[in-house]
């Protein structure tokens, strides 16, 4: 039923042309898996009472076969059968009251989203967060309250991880197209995205996808054809050798009379087939215990992963990148499902060879080194398949969140891609984490003319909010995603941004030193393949106005020389001379601010020329100093 209502509503799409309200459908389905959860709830209840029911009733049948002695015993098997089936369901009943809460908290959620109460409700990403990455800390991509927690309702590592990396790192023109193709098409899959995120809520901390992938792809330790056959002859040897045995205990039993030369040979024969296999089971012990160490962990982790895999597997997508994903977790012509069963049931058997009948057959049927080898032709022949299965697994996860995101946005275009000069050409831009009520939309243009704006303006006014408004519709135009724009244009960039620095008492570091390392970086990414788009905040603030005058104007130019676009903002109007110097190839843009009734009022817009008055005393003022 759950899939019926997001069915219609993507056919109601291509009828009317339109896209759906996603708080509508949202609070239709969350009021739907409510009520799920409520009839469940009263089964569950139902079935409580059931079960103690039938204790009763053969707490009572004991009491009248055992004590008044006017039943038989033989009755207790009805009220026993009743309990047990009652268990059977009552299970069954709370596993499908945990997916139907599962549901209801992923559109709990997606509706926390619209209203903006994500912060601090999602995953944060904070493991991807280093001091070393150009943008990703200046840009808030990863913490709490940061694009990757609007972001993010991939439910499992692998997903978090390639929506990180796609964040982390700039993709092609041609890549970043196939995956917008995926996620208009996953847009409106509310249903797909609801189930991957019940199915992979225990994958989620259950699944190391790096020891798992390298578990697939290890070599055989004990898989080759001469130990093969050598096996398969002590295996028959191991069934004369057991034959003999029994042969042997038959006839000192007195069941079967032997003469004492057959009897001694049998016993003989036994005990020397058993000395034979043993030392061949002792030499090759290592490798077989090497064979079967990780397979338990291994089959445990894809169990978990099984159910994701699984509703995967049902989807057939036209063509495209997802057309290609889903194809790509089939191997020998089958589902992963399928060889997810086939390992299960080798872990099965080697789980019982801790049996005392198991044991005991060891030395003759080699029942450990047999199921070790076929974990082996496993690997052989679904191993490589496992980092398929994963990769896949976290790609489409990762277009599902893009895909809920743009379905969260339906405004929000795709950016535009365009050949040629480095540029950047944003109209009606604001932030994505910014509510867009409160969102203040500007527009700029890089490129040839000008290569770099100079911002100015007082405390407050947006100066920091709109380089972190471009780093990160940038970021997001180039991992896939819409962006928040009415039009962006872009030429393929590298970004790098010094906004968020701060000192370290820990290292040593001053906030100066840190950002000239990091106005190094940013200059050494202009040596790569793409040009760079910088972002730099308060260039210099932490040194005298001399110096940063003459390094703020030697570095821009020397950035502007080497092809890179970007903003830089200053309080120093010293600064704004920089764009003089270097003619057409910079651009001086303020905010403005005004004081009414003692209250500074900020509209946050962008304004060309250079900003010609300061707040800071007024601020000072409105916090009770005397100037």
């Amino acid at each position: 039923m759950k899939g019926q209502y997001i069915i219609g509503l993507s056919m109601g799409l291509t009828m009317n042309g339109a896209m759906a309200e996603p708080r509508e459908a949202y609070s239709k389905l969350l009021q739907q898996r409510r009520a799920e959860i409520a009839q469940r709830e009263d089964r569950h209840r139902l079935l409580g009472y059931g079960r103690l029911a039938a204790v009763a009733a053969a707490a009572a049948v004991a009491i009248l076969s055992l004590g008044w002695q006017t039943l038989s015993l033989a009755w207790m098997l009805v009220p026993g059968a009743v309990f047990a089936a009652l268990m059977v369901v009552h299970d069954q009943t709370l596993k499908k009251l945990e997916r139907q809460r599962r549901a209801a908290a992923f559109f709990e959620k997606a509706l926390g989203r619209l209203d903006g109460r994500w912060a601090g409700t999602g995953e944060t990403g904070d493991r991807y967060l280093t001091a070393e990455h150009p943008y990703a800390a200046d840009l808030d991509l990863f913490g709490k309250g940061s694009l990757f927690e609007l972001l993010c309702t991939a439910r499992t590592h692998i997903g978090e991880d390639t929506l990180a990396r796609w964040l982390m790192s700039p993709a092609a023109p041609e890549i970043v197209r196939e995956r917008n193709r995926a996620v208009d098409e996953l847009r409106s899959r509310v249903d797909l995205r609801e189930d991957l995120a019940v199915a992979g809520e225990e994958a989620r901390t259950g699944v190391d996808p790096i020891s798992l992938a390298a578990w697939g792809e290890a070599p055989a330790a004990i898989a080759k054809d001469g130990l093969r056959v050598m096996m398969t002859l002590l295996t028959g040897l191991g069934a004369i050798g057991f034959a003999a045995l029994v042969t042997w205990l038959v006839a000192t039993s007195g069941f079967v009379h032997l003469s004492p030369r057959l009897e001694s040979a049998a016993r003989d024969a036994a005990l020397i087939i058993v000395l034979i296999n043993g030392l061949f089971l002792h030499r090759h012990r290592a490798n077989t215990t090497a064979a079967i160490a990780g397979v338990e962990e291994a089959a445990h982790e894809l169990g978990l992963l099984s159910e994701v895999l699984m509703r995967l597997e049902r989807e057939q997508f036209p063509s495209g990148m997802l057309a290609k994903l889903r194809q790509s977790l089939d191997s020998d012509g089958e589902p992963p499902s399928q060889h997810i069963a086939r390992l299960n049931k080798l872990v099965e058997r080697l789980d019982s060879r801790d049996n005392v009948a198991v044991r005991v057959l060891e030395p003759f049927i080699l029942w450990t080194m047999h199921n070790a080898v076929g974990v082996e032709n496993w690997q052989r022949r679904c191993g490589p398949a496992v980092r398929r299965w994963l990769t896949a697994t976290g790609e489409i996860e990762a277009l599902c969140t893009l895909a809920g995101y743009a379905f969260d946005h339906p405004a929000d275009p795709f950016p535009e891609f365009v050949e040629g000069a480095v540029s950047v050409d944003a109209e009606g831009m604001c932030h994505p984490l910014i509510p867009l009520d409160a969102a203040v939309r500007n527009s700029l243009r890089l490129g040839q003319a000008p290569q770099v704006l100079m911002v100015s303006g007082s405390n407050m006014s947006g100066k920091s909010t709109l380089l972190r408004t471009l780093g990160i519709n940038a970021v997001l135009a180039q991992a896939g995603a819409p962006v928040r724009a009415q039009r962006f244009r872009l030429t393929p960039l590298a970004i790098g941004a010094s906004i968020k620095l701060s000192d370290s008492l820990q290292g040593g570091v001053s906030r100066f030193y840190a950002e000239i390392l990091r106005i190094r970086q940013i200059l050494s990414l202009t040596g790569g393949a793409l040009p760079v788009l910088f972002l730099i905040d308060e260039f210099l603030a932490g040194t005298n106005s001399h110096d940063r005058r003459i390094g703020a104007g030697a570095l821009v130019r020397g950035l502007v020389d080497r092809g890179a676009i970007g903003l830089v903002t200053t309080h120093d109007l010293a600064l704004a001379d920089i764009a003089d110097s270097l003619g057409e190839r910079a651009a001086n843009v303020h905010f403005e601010d005004r004081v009414e009734d003692g209250k500074i009022l900020f509209d946050y817009a962008m304004r060309p020329g250079v900003v010609r008055k300061s707040n800071a005393l007024e601020l000072m003022r409105s916090v009770g100093l005397e100037i």
